[in-house]
């Protein structure tokens, strides 16, 4: 079952962090980027090409300190198939690493379309008879809420059938969250309080030995004071944390989303990881050359950082 491979994880690692990789041709480093144009052109699969390399990089850098990497498709899609494939080989690699893969695509439909979004990322896709196969094959995917149960149920019943995860979105790390995500119902709740009852309600069947779900939930490092209402509520969910490091959410903002026994969340960051060698805390330290050096530095800082945060709450 996912979340208790999630647990275990992090219990090994002694870190409840995932690496974000969002990555724009932008962000990687120009010595690789000229090596792939010259190979490749400037063109999609030139970008494409750099972008596979510098993910890989990454992942060299940090998969024995961290439990999980969680690349954001949007990132992907952006360089069309060639992205696509990047995709792939990045989840597969991460995967030959040991790394547990969550995938931030936000999916949801109804009917049928839900179904095939759940078995490209969760289950298996049917091809002829009983012959079925497995796609990306990721171990868990974010959800949009909107469309309610009819929207959520195929993804549960792939976590169920083939020991995936989901993390529904509850209280995104936005400032704009709140237009939606606030709003008070006739009974005095805002939507967001709405949506984390459904999601514990929905992950009751899924949970595991350690006594949380693989229904999860998002719920952004930026909103401290709705994160602790939202703690009370999804007791058995484990919560995804956005929002950490450039989107200005802090360890201490974060360590509402946990549990006393230190389980519950898993932080992400992004930018601040993989851009990690043009920060202003690592630059003057590690050169361009040097990137991996200052992502895996600031891999451990972050999750020195959120232990602390843990560690002061508990006392």
């Amino acid at each position: 079952m996912f979340v208790d491979k999630l647990i275990e994880e992090i219990r090994k690692k002694n870190n409840p962090t995932v690496v974000g990789l969002d990555p724009q041709i932008d962000y990687v480093p120009s010595f690789i980027r000229e090596q792939m144009y010259n190979e490749y052109g400037k063109n999609l699969k030139g970008a494409a090409k750099a972008i596979l390399s510098f993910n890989k990089s990454i992942i060299d850098a940090v998969w024995d300190i961290i439990p999980a990497v969680k690349p954001q498709l949007a990132y992907y899609e952006m360089y069309g198939l060639e992205g696509m494939e990047v995709f792939h080989k990045t989840c597969s690699y991460a995967k030959e690493k040991g790394l547990l893969v969550i995938a931030d695509g936000k999916r949801n439909d109804i009917g049928s379309t839900a179904q095939a979004y759940s078995r490209a990322y969760l289950g298996r896709t049917p091809i002829d008879g009983e012959v079925n196969e497995a796609v990306f094959d990721i171990d868990a995917l974010t959800i949009n809420p909107f469309l309610g149960i009819d929207g959520i149920k195929p993804f549960i019943n792939d976590c169920m059938d083939y020991g995936k995860g989901i993390f529904i979105i509850v209280k995104t790390s936005n400032k704009s969250s709140g237009q939606l995500q606030d709003i008070l119902t006739m009974d005095g709740k805002s939507i967001y309080e709405v949506v984390a009852q459904y999601v514990e309600e929905w992950g009751r069947n899924v949970k595991g030995k350690y006594g949380y779900s693989s229904v999860g939930a998002v719920v952004g490092a930026t909103y401290p004071n709705q994160a602790k209402i939202l703690r009370r509520i999804l007791k058995s969910a484990y919560i995804l944390v956005p929002g950490y490091g450039a989107q200005g959410g802090t360890a201490r903002d974060a360590a509402h989303s946990f549990n006393h026994d230190g389980l519950g969340a898993i932080v992400n960051a992004s930018r601040s990881i993989i851009c990690a060698y043009t920060s202003e805390r690592w630059k003057g330290i590690y050169g361009e050359n040097q990137f991996q050096e200052a992502s895996r530095a600031e891999a451990i800082r972050m999750r020195d950082d959120i232990n602390n945060a843990l560690n002061a709450s508990k006392g």
